[in-house]
């Protein structure tokens, strides 16, 4: 799994039957200190996450094992939505608090 932040929305309204129903986000992946790593993607939102937030990724074969893609076409799914970062007994983030995080 990786880190990302929710940057922007997709919207299609032709799509493949199998991509129906579905909620698309532009994420962009972060590093552990929470600073952008490659380039924006197209993620499909299994848990509802919105604008801003910070959201775990699951790729490949993986990203097809929540209800929302089970047996569908996709390869890059948000599975979380991220409230705390705890690392090596530090909170490093805290949803609706980390500063230079938004």
């Amino acid at each position: 799994m990786k880190f990302a932040k929710v940057v922007g929305t997709v919207v299609s309204t032709q799509k493949d039957e199998n991509a129906e129903g579905w909620k698309m986000m532009i994420v962009q992946p972060l590093g552990l200190d929470f600073k952008p790593r490659g380039d924006s993607m197209v993620a499909t939102d299994a848990v509802g996450a919105g604008e801003g937030e910070l959201v775990l990724l699951t790729s490949g074969s993986s990203a097809r094992q929540t209800k929302v893609t089970k047996n569908r076409p996709c390869d890059l799914v948000i599975v979380a939505i991220v409230d705390i970062v705890e690392k090596e007994g530090e909170v490093i983030f805290k949803k609706f608090e980390t500063k230079g995080f938004d």
